[in-house]
């Protein structure tokens, strides 16, 4: 039972970091991150949101331990905590633009039937 447990215990985490990859701005900023740490002005200017509203979204994010938090004086900079998270991004992003590429290739190979090949 102990190993069933701790399968769901995993269930229930990965679906908990899944909750970071929900919303579009959290994927941006993980995308923003990418190759750099950047402070939450930095970001906020970047990502065309206010403080506040960043604010709302990095905390989720460090609750979830997908950002780590340096401070230096006054100003708090942000950068992932695992570059692995980024083979998981990009193979989701991978699969979006193959979906989107096939959807594409039928409207287009539909609109042609259609229209008896005059576009």
């Amino acid at each position: 039972m102990k190993s069933n447990s701790k399968t769901q215990d995993l269930f229930v985490c990965h679906a908990e970091l899944c909750k970071v990859f929900s919303h579009p701005k959290r994927l941006e900023l993980i995308n923003i991150l990418r190759d750099q740490e950047m402070s939450v002005g930095e970001l906020a200017k970047k990502l065309k949101i206010s403080i506040g509203n960043l604010s709302q979204h990095l905390t989720m994010m460090k609750g979830r331990k997908v950002v780590l938090v340096r401070k230096v004086g006054n100003v708090v900079y942000y950068r992932l905590s695992n570059p692995k998270m980024l083979k998981a991004f990009d193979l989701i992003r991978e699969i979006l633009y193959e979906q989107i590429r096939s959807a594409n290739r039928l409207i287009g190979a539909g609109t042609s039937k259609a229209t008896g090949g005059i576009k």
